[in-house]
């Protein structure tokens, strides 16, 4: 089922409360030292996805799809596709200024902004795939990949390899992400491709790196069926 783009939001909304509550909290939990030593095992190349095999439930990307898109791509079976509202307002629900400079965070990842949360938990894992799109410009997806994981903290290991799928040319990346609040390392993907209405970022994270690997079947998904709108 497919719901409005605003509980997005909405969730975002509760995740940026959340990390308001938790920076102002003294400690952190302990390290996972069996995730971070997988999640370095991973980064020199040595990780195993698993079984690649995952049933499409379905395209989005194209108008009157759940996520209208530059892009269109196959979601994995039960994956729930949601479009991302960025522009509305006051949905921090009483979070104070200091929850929507987190939920902007979250929202906006230069040089893109979200624009599609695809969600697991139907089909049983913790995570998301979301989708961030930008402005059409000069740079090319390795650049935009490289902007786009600037902006984010933490990054470490970053291994890039260029693919092709459905006459496009783009660029991956495999990384590390480290939490110094919960001082836990874990792997995340993406990917970069660009079109004439703007780049494209599929992002792949989840709640731990066995969770990441869980989902990297229907992340897969996605890059093999990437096409242009």
């Amino acid at each position: 089922m497919l719901v409005g783009a605003g509980s997005v939001r909405r969730r975002l909304a509760q995740v940026a409360l959340l990390a308001v509550v938790l920076t102002g909290c003294s400690g952190a939990a302990e390290d996972d030292a069996r995730t971070s030593a997988s999640a370095d095992a991973a980064a020199d190349g040595t990780s195993d996805a698993g079984d690649t095999a995952v049933k499409s439930g379905g395209t989005i990307g194209a108008a009157g799809s759940a996520c209208p898109l530059p892009v269109t791509f196959d979601i994995a079976e039960d994956w729930e596709a949601e479009a991302i509202d960025t522009g509305e307002e006051g949905s921090t629900e009483g979070g104070g200024e200091a929850a929507q400079e987190v939920l902007d965070a979250i929202l906006r990842q230069d040089p893109v902004v979200a624009a599609c949360e695809v969600d697991a938990k139907p089909a049983g894992n913790i995570g998301f795939i979301r989708v961030w799109k930008g402005k059409a410009g000069d740079d090319d997806a390795r650049a935009v990949l490289e902007a786009f994981l600037t902006a984010e903290k933490g990054v470490s290991k970053a291994k890039y390899s260029a693919f092709e799928a459905g006459g496009l040319t783009g660029t991956e990346v495999k990384y590390l992400v480290t939490s110094e609040l919960l001082e836990e390392t874990k792997e995340e993907s993406a990917l970069a491709v660009t079109t004439k209405q703007g780049p494209v970022v599929i992002h792949l994270g989840g709640m731990d790196t066995d969770e990441h690997r869980a989902m990297l079947p229907a992340y897969e998904l996605a890059k093999r069926t990437l096409r242009t709108a």
